[in-house]
């Protein structure tokens, strides 16, 4: 299947850029706390760059102390996410974004399998590079956030190996607090460039079926061997 295999050529190409994904597995752990870090308050007000900055910092000391981590074992990371990274990611917003004109004529239960396929690809694609992470950390930028902004994008920069790398979030102010909606890593915001892939796979009749297929056979490739 000609689409099939060009999702399958991006996905090689992104593995085989060793930067591209160390960059963007920072980006995915790092939008949300890991074990050991608890959710704030919902009365609570963390202003949006001191947030993604607590996790980046939660998210490399767990890379240098739990062996799972560090080795890249996507089931232990696929737990963390399920358990810690969720509060902190609108990612029902992500997936749909990604996803495009095929999100809507998908139905509920659809829309569900979506977003778990979608997590699983960026876990199984991007869990090779955590054991690159131990010697790097994360600088967040400063921010001026005013209070009646809805919306912003925190910078930083991933450091410590080689040039540093562009990371940068959009975040949407919510009732839960400040929620990750879409990552850019050196200038790709990561919700465009899968968008992209995902609607050559579904093509011009939007087929729901053709993607969920594709995103579960990726995912079927990346599982390591037992």
């Amino acid at each position: 299947m000609v689409t099939m295999r060009n999702l399958l050529a991006t996905i090689r190409c992104q593995r085989l850029a060793g930067d591209v994904s160390n960059r963007l597995l920072v980006m995915l752990l790092a939008t949300v706390a890991l074990l050991g870090v608890a959710a704030m308050p919902a009365n609570a007000t963390e202003a949006p760059n001191v947030l993604v900055q607590r996790l980046a910092d939660k998210v490399l000391d767990l890379v240098k102390t739990d062996p799972a981590v560090a080795n890249g074992d996507p089931g232990r990371l696929e737990m963390i996410v399920d358990a810690h990274i969720m509060p902190h990611v609108n990612f029902k917003r992500m997936t749909a974004a990604a996803v495009g004109r095929a999100w809507r004529t998908a139905s509920p239960a659809q829309q569900a399998e979506l977003q778990a396929q979608f997590k699983q690809l960026l876990i199984r694609t991007y869990a090779g590079a955590v054991k690159q992470m131990k010697q790097r950390r994360m600088e967040v930028k400063p921010l001026r956030v005013l209070p009646d902004d809805s919306r912003v994008i925190v910078r930083s920069e991933v450091v410590g190996v080689g040039q540093p790398i562009q990371l940068d979030y959009r975040m949407e102010k919510t009732d839960a607090g400040w929620l990750i909606y879409d990552i850019n890593v050196l200038g790709l915001w990561l919700v465009e460039t899968y968008r992209t892939q995902f609607a050559a796979v579904a093509g011009s009749d939007s087929d729901v079926t053709a993607l969920l297929d594709a995103l579960k056979a990726l995912n079927r490739a990346n599982t390591p061997k037992s």
